[in-house]
């Protein structure tokens, strides 16, 4: 089973977006969508939501590399 992570490569904020679409196979350009969205329909409760997701959800641990190795 495949952990969600927030990604380091695909980032504008913090990075949750991206690893939630890494996560669910699907463009991160949707998700960021969807999440503007919802934010305006609830009224900034979301906002809260995914500061706190974006402080539990942890950073990817391969740094960005999709093969696990780190290139210096």
């Amino acid at each position: 089973m495949k952990k969600l992570y927030r990604s380091e490569r695909d980032k504008k904020f913090s990075g949750l977006c991206g690893g939630l679409a890494e996560w669910l196979g699907i463009d991160s350009t949707l998700i960021r969508l969807i999440a503007v969205i919802v934010a305006i329909c609830s009224v900034g409760t979301f906002i809260l939501f995914y500061l706190i997701a974006s402080l539990i959800v942890p950073s990817d641990p391969t740094g960005g590399f999709m093969d696990g190795h780190h290139y210096y």
